[in-house]
């Protein structure tokens, strides 16, 4: 969708630059209805690219996230694939702890080697609690060390409310995180790695001539749904987060301790059908776009461009894209030397009147100083200037 730019040329002083509508005429949106009431003890709903939530009950509770605990595992081992400290073909010798692992498994053998490629698979389509220790026995020398490894990447990812004491979610004391938790680790696998997300949509994998299913049946009932894990245990209850694409907005959904598996995928579905239903997502201005051209006192040329350093996107209830409204507002004066990437400003988006979003107003292009005629004329020009 193509937006006007907000723009206003030669600006010379701190001040606000620029305030426009950028929706269109049309019929007011109404306020969308109360999001469904999932038979739960968490759930959470929120939009990816934003991180706008659109239904939350129970979001911060510590609860035992059962088997969701390898989004992290898998996330640790995505991160060193990324790295170049492991790849898809490594060879992983299993060890007895590994091959010894209760619970759900893929089947591997103590002290065959195994790539892990077939161990990432094993990992999040078959939910192989064997699995999750060989890789982290492989990357870290032990279970314990990879556990080291996953508790810092959660404070890094701000996960506050996130203890992990092993790799694979079966019961341990304190081993806990939430619904709002859980959402922000799949939406840093999405952002981050990309090329591993299809694997949370593969419906089978065969392993050791043992072929089983995926325990996500959102990816049987809903064709915009492409993840990402399950959960059991008799502690946690019946855990889900679900993602789903349709058109250009994606939603992540997450619902913790339900009483059975249908009740998490109906609940899971019920909150992304309402999520697409009442709320929209768009891009109002690209990476690297001009939104404004600003004076540059003393500058080679005497003016920049300025625009966004990201993407600015917005999520607003459906149809209230006429609500929408910009303004731009550069903080001091421009002189040369400019770097490109300078923040002079700042971007506010509201909707109704309340400010939803802000991003940081950078300088697109560098500005060098002017020769020495233009640098004099200038003084001369801000001397005039002052009041």
């Amino acid at each position: 969708m193509r937006l006007p730019p907000l723009f206003r040329p030669w600006l010379a002083a701190a001040a606000l630059i620029a305030a426009v509508s950028i929706g269109r005429a049309e019929p007011a949106a109404e306020t969308p209805p109360p999001p469904p009431d999932v038979a739960a003890k968490a759930w959470y709903l929120a939009d990816f690219r934003t991180g706008t939530v659109l239904a939350q009950s129970g979001a911060d509770a510590p609860l035992p996230p059962a088997s969701l605990t390898k989004l992290m595992t898998a996330y640790i081992v995505f991160d060193a694939i990324a790295a170049g400290r492991l790849s898809l073909d490594e060879r992983v010798r299993v060890s007895r702890k590994a091959w010894r692992m209760r619970g759900s498994r893929m089947f591997i053998e103590v002290d065959t080697e195994v790539a892990v490629g077939d161990l990432l698979r094993g990992l999040i389509i078959q939910s192989g609690n064997d699995a999750a220790v060989a890789l982290a026995e492989h990357l870290a020398g032990s279970e314990d060390a990879f556990v080291e490894s996953m508790n810092e990447r959660a404070a890094a990812l701000g996960m506050t409310g996130t203890t992990f004491r092993n790799t694979t979610g079966l019961p341990a004391r304190g081993h806990v995180s939430t619904a709002r938790d859980l959402a922000r680790l799949a939406s840093a696998i999405i952002a981050e790695h990309p090329q591993f997300h299809s694997l949370y949509a593969e419906r089978e994998f065969t392993y050791n001539n043992i072929r089983q299913y995926n325990r996500n049946r959102l990816l049987w009932r809903d064709a915009a749904v492409d993840g990402m894990k399950t959960g059991y245990t008799k502690s946690a209850g019946y855990c889900l987060v679900g993602t789903a694409l349709r058109g250009d907005m994606r939603l992540i959904a997450v619902v913790l301790g339900a009483d059975t598996p249908g009740a998490r995928t109906r609940g899971s579905k019920a909150l992304l059908d309402y999520g697409f239903e009442h709320y929209e997502t768009h891009r109002l201005y690209a990476k690297g776009q001009p939104l404004t051209v600003a004076r540059v006192w003393k500058g080679a040329p005497a003016a920049a461009p300025l625009g966004l350093a990201a993407d600015l996107y917005v999520t607003i209830p459906r149809g209230g894209y006429e609500s929408l409204t910009a303004v731009m507002d550069l903080e001091r004066r421009l002189f040369a030397p400019l770097e490109a990437e300078l923040e002079v400003g700042d971007v506010s988006v509201a909707f109704r009147g309340e400010k939803l979003s802000a991003a940081p107003l950078v300088v697109l292009k560098s500005v060098s100083p002017g020769g020495l005629w233009t640098r004099l004329k200038h003084e001369l020009l801000l001397w005039w200037e002052q009041p």
